[in-house]
C-alpha cells in the first residue's frame, strides 16, 4: 500500500453554486470537462480517457454543496473532492479540490487538477 498525501487547491470560478454542482456531480457535466465521457450506473461512475476506463464510486454528495468519489482500484482511503464554497460577504464562487497523491506525483497532480479546471472554466464562460 503506497503512502499518499491530501492536498487541497481553490480555485475562483465565475458561475452560479447551481450550475456548478451540475458540471461537478452529472456524467453529462462531467464529460463536458473532466473526462472524454462519463457514465453511471447506480452510485458508480465510469470515467473515460482516451478508451481507458476508470470506474470510481460516489462516496458523497450534497445539492449544489460537494461530491466525493473514491477510485475503485484503491487500496487505501483515499478519495477526492470537488465543494463548492460561496463567499458569505463577496458572493464569489470557488470550487475547492481536495485529493491525494505520492509525494513524487504531487506537482504532476496539482497540474493535472490546473488543466481540468481551466476546462471547466473554458465550459461555464467563465475567466
Amino acid at each position: 500500500m503506497s503512502d499518499k498525501t491530501k492536498f487541497e487547491i481553490e480555485f475562483v470560478i465565475q458561475s452560479s453554486p447551481q450550475l456548478l454542482y451540475n458540471y461537478i456531480s452529472t456524467p453529462s457535466g462531467l464529460s463536458e470537462w473532466f473526462a472524454d465521457n462519463v457514465n453511471s450506473r447506480g452510485e458508480i461512475f465510469i470515467f473515460i480517457w482516451d478508451g481507458v476506463e476508470e470506474n470510481a464510486k460516489l462516496l458523497k454528495r450534497k445539492s449544489d454543496e460537494f461530491v466525493r468519489f473514491a477510485w475503485e482500484d484503491n487500496e487505501d482511503d483515499s478519495y477526492f473532492e470537488m465543494r463548492i464554497i460561496v463567499d458569505e460577504i463577496t458572493k464569489d464562487v470557488s470550487l475547492f479540490i481536495s485529493d491525494f497523491a505520492e509525494d513524487d506525483e504531487m506537482d504532476e497532480a496539482k497540474m493535472l487538477w490546473e488543466n481540468q479546471i481551466g476546462d471547466l472554466k473554458q465550459v461555464l464562460g467563465s475567466k
